[in-house]
């Protein structure tokens, strides 16, 4: 067998998805040589182009979590960045509706939780909500006025921009296969058309799913560094024709998701989901036939709905640190402090909130590098 080639770089990113491209960005603009690899024929066909669309505003996670002080952060700085780079967006707002008295404990839970990472939230009565929106169908409901919608491919042309402006490149169809790191810097072996080793003294795994199988071969880190993963698809169906909302509407959340939500694209075409459905491997097939959880859910509080309307869209998978009876799990960002390896950080576990935080989680790389 013919030696691969050897090349350097300064700095490599794993992976072309909105936050190894934001990353990229970052690490470029501080005046760092940046290559990115990606394994896929484009940038973003991952996680990224799989979601909601949705920029959270920092409701659900628990005090002093990455995920809150990421959240927060970055929805200010993705606002902000959409604004000056003139990529699509809107401040809907957002409605989390609760249809059984219950369930108003839990509002209130939120909107306690809410409170500590600096989020208001409004808690309003079947009077108020009915006034707003009168289609819904709630006892009460909690209103977020900084929640939002953005053109997530948009985003990402501009992020790539960027990087291309400040000298920084990505290379397409060039999956890493393997690494081995020690205390002088870290040697990858790279596939596709043009197979390479590649050394570089800084590299930053972003592989979003593909993030800890990478790790799960990566000579030279520690098997304290190699985290488990689990599978949670969530499908999406979209709804034809016209419909009377303007704003966001989830329901309270259930293990594992936000539950099934109406989220809106900027031609205000409505689309329901994601549910949440424990896989064993990456599978993007949409079941139609689970439409019917989806009628059964939407109707609890929007009782007109048309379901002869809903047509199978699309479907993401988060990349879970916990399986189904596992709870919260924050973002895992690990660095030279936790792995013992100099220049090197791993990203894992990075769902949503994942693309509202993507410009605060590349400072926050950027910084341990």
């Amino acid at each position: 067998m013919a030696q691969l080639e050897t090349l350097r770089a300064e700095t490599v990113v794993i992976g072309a998805g909105v936050v190894g491209l934001a990353i990229a960005r970052a690490l470029a603009m501080k005046g760092r040589e940046v290559l990115v690899l990606e394994a896929g024929d484009h940038f973003g066909e991952g996680i990224s182009s799989r979601n909601s669309e949705v920029i959270h505003a920092g409701i659900y996670y628990p005090q002093g979590s990455l995920k809150a002080r990421f959240c927060v952060q970055g929805r200010d700085q993705l606002y902000e960045y959409c604004r000056r780079r003139h990529i699509g967006h809107r401040k809907t707002g957002k409605w989390i509706v609760a249809t059984q008295p219950d369930q108003v404990t839990e509002l209130e839970e939120i909107q306690a939780r809410a409170g500590l990472n600096g989020v208001a939230l409004e808690l309003n009565d079947a009077d108020d909500l009915k006034a707003a929106l009168p289609e819904v169908s709630a006892c009460a409901a909690l209103y977020s006025p900084e929640s939002g919608i953005v053109d997530s491919h948009g985003l990402m042309v501009a992020l790539l921009a960027d990087l291309e402006q400040a000298g920084g490149q990505l290379v397409k169809r060039a999956p890493v296969e393997a690494v081995w790191s020690d205390d002088d810097g870290h040697r990858l072996t790279v596939g596709g058309q043009l197979p390479c080793d590649l050394f570089a003294p800084q590299v930053v795994n972003a592989a979003g799913l593909g993030a800890v199988p990478l790790a799960r071969i990566w000579q030279g880190l520690p098997a304290s560094a190699r985290p488990e993963q689990w599978f949670a698809r969530g499908v999406y169906f979209s709804y034809s024709g016209r419909h009377p909302f303007r704003s966001l509407i989830y329901p309270v959340p259930e293990p594992g998701g936000l539950g099934v939500h109406l989220t809106l694209d900027l031609a205000g075409q409505v689309r329901f989901g994601p549910d949440v459905e424990w896989i064993a491997e990456e599978d993007y097939t949409v079941n139609p036939d689970r439409v019917g959880a989806f009628i059964n859910g939407i109707r609890q509080w929007w009782p007109e709905l048309d379901a002869n309307r809903l047509q199978p869209a699309y479907a993401g998978i988060r990349p879970k640190l916990r399986g189904p009876d596992g709870g919260f799990a924050d973002f895992r960002i690990d660095g030279p402090d936790d792995h013992g390896l100099p220049g090197l950080v791993n990203l894992f576990g990075i769902e949503s909130p994942g693309l509202t935080s993507c410009l605060a989680i590349a400072d926050y790389v950027a910084g341990r590098l």
